[in-house]
């Protein structure tokens, strides 16, 4: 694990150094607020392939040396061998689904704070023909958002009573007055419809309070990656209501955090199963074997996902599969490992 995150962190450097030294980074903020929460976000996120490969490795040796053949011909059962792996991968897993949901967001945030500030460019919005649902039967409209001046450009916004509008505001643009915390609406239109009266108004400005600030729009994809179990849950349910076309995408960030530990009790079966037999080649045959059925593991994590990002499969069903596939290997090379 040392050696990898060491490799990693090199790696790191040599792509970030010039974006630090061209930004003024302080040595104190690189270390501290950067690689202080960089290496808990890889250790964790490589923690299962780390405990399927230190399995391999320590379960092989024990083969080779007829170790394992010695404890089950005295009378020891292969499900009591396994009971100190799966005690090891239930700590193991725990940890890790607790530093998923708590810990490594918050880490994740004093990260990507930094990477804004030092290595990233200044962020643009580029969406376009927004749409949104700000609270029930609320519904606004914007063509464009300017983030660096915090305008908003063709507004409109419309209220729903019952399925039919009863209100339509629409403006040239909106712009975020930060000293008094409000929306002001430039040269805007408002209907008012009751029933078979309709009343128009039309004026140059007027500041108002909206269901929405600024930061609706700043958000970029990777903000999620800062928020907890339950500030994600909150979120998620905020987008539902305003219609997002993102809803796969966060859905995904929540299953991945619950489902990856997971992943811990399948590797750790595989890897005892397939090392517990002693074979020609030893150890390097069964780390061979072990480290391409990790990024074969790997892989159809990633490809499931981009599946369910694209809104072919459901994000639940997406992020789990992986998991149900390897669970069926890892129970077929248990029934036919060397008991």
């Amino acid at each position: 694990m040392t050696l990898i995150i060491l490799i990693v962190v090199v790696f790191d450097i040599s792509e970030k150094i010039d974006d630090f030294i061209g930004k003024e980074a302080p040595l104190k903020a690189i270390i501290v607020d950067y690689y202080f929460n960089f290496i808990p976000y890889f250790v964790n996120l490589f923690s299962p392939l780390f405990t399927f490969i230190t399995v391999i490795l320590f379960t092989s040796k024990m083969a080779t040396r007829t170790e394992i053949v010695a404890i089950l011909s005295s009378g020891v059962s292969y499900t009591r061998l396994l009971f100190p792996y799966m005690l090891s991968s239930v700590v193991i897993a725990v940890l890790s689904l607790y530093l998923n949901n708590f810990v490594i967001p918050h880490a994740t945030k004093k990260r990507i704070q930094f990477e804004d500030r030092y290595v990233r460019n200044e962020f643009y919005n580029r969406d376009r023909n927004i749409h949104k649902q700000i609270t029930p039967g609320n519904y606004i409209y914007l063509e464009s958002y300017t983030i660096q001046t915090n305008t908003g450009y063709k507004f409109s916004i419309e209220h729903f009573n019952n399925g039919r509008l009863d209100y339509k505001l629409m403006a040239e643009n909106i712009a975020w007055d930060s000293i008094k915390n409000c929306w002001s609406i430039n040269n805007y239109y408002i209907r008012e419809i009751r029933g078979m009266d309709e009343t128009i108004k039309k004026g140059i400005k007027f500041d108002t309070v909206l269901g929405f600030t600024p930061k609706e729009f700043g958000r970029k994809d990777n903000t999620i990656e800062t928020m907890d179990y339950n500030e994600l849950n909150e979120y998620i349910e905020a987008e539902h209501l305003k219609g997002s076309d993102n809803i796969e995408f966060y859905e995904i960030e929540k299953y991945r955090r619950i489902s990856f530990p997971f992943a811990t009790f399948i590797l750790t079966l595989i890897g005892v199963s397939i090392a517990s037999r002693k074979i020609r080649g030893g150890v390097g045959m069964h780390i061979g074997l072990g480290i391409f059925i990790s990024f074969t593991f790997i892989m159809f994590m990633q490809v499931s996902t981009t599946f369910a990002a694209s809104g072919l499969v459901s994000p639940l069903i997406a992020v789990w599969v992986p998991n149900f596939i390897f669970a069926f290997l890892a129970l077929l090379l248990l029934k036919i490992a060397q008991k």
